[in-house]
């Protein structure tokens, strides 16, 4: 009596799984000339096969926006500072013409090396990197590579940096949104790098002798 009572529950279930599913309502539509009973059960699955895609179908895209937006606001701002807060901690032209780091100022000519100066005490690479890591592409090999911070902390290049970055287009990128950023109270002074050409030059001179 025990195993008699389940096993009839069992058949009801597996009657009404088998009604919902693809290949029995296929089946029934097959059966065309059988009796209106199945036909009932041929609205029943395709209104339930109905309410349950629309169930799934739904929500499912919706979420999906959701983070792909969510990955998109926070994907920078995680690792790398965002264009909100350079632009919000960045002087304007007017403010930079009071300083007089800005006077006589010359963006130098365009190379892959950007030359920092006027830097706080408290800046550290990992700063730097913070600001200027934005303009590289770390799943990349070759930009991680090409990516290069040397900070000076001490005798008279203290306060200065170079960073290398991955072309010329990048530079002058980051020349643009990040000269003039407050960091640690101090406007950052970005030009393109004076050394980059003649170490090339000075190195072939060197080959050839």
């Amino acid at each position: 009596d025990v195993f008699e009572q389940p096993q009839q529950v069992g058949h009801k279930k597996i009657e009404f799984h088998i009604s919902t599913e693809i290949p029995a309502v296929l089946q029934i539509n097959s059966e065309k000339e059988e009796k209106n009973g199945k036909r009932v059960y041929l609205y029943a699955t395709t209104e339930e096969i109905n309410n349950t895609g629309f169930g799934r179908i739904f929500p499912a895209p919706s979420s999906n926006d959701k983070m792909e937006t969510e990955e998109e606001d926070d994907e920078i701002p995680s690792e790398f500072i965002s264009r909100k807060d350079l632009e919000k901690n960045r002087l304007s032209r007017e403010e930079m013409e009071k300083y007089s780091v800005f006077k006589n100022y010359e963006p130098g000519d365009p190379n892959c090396r950007i030359y920092v100066k006027n830097l706080a005490k408290q800046v550290q690479e990992k700063d730097l990197k913070f600001i200027f890591g934005r303009y590289v592409d770390f799943q990349s090999e070759v930009e991680r590579n090409m990516f290069d911070i040397r900070l000076m902390k001490e005798g008279r290049m203290k306060g200065q940096a170079f960073i290398g970055l991955p072309d010329e287009k990048a530079a002058a990128k980051a020349l643009k949104e990040v000269n003039g950023y407050v960091l640690f109270e101090k406007p950052m002074v970005v030009q393109f790098a004076r050394s980059a050409r003649p170490k090339q030059d000075v190195n072939e001179g060197k080959r050839k002798k």
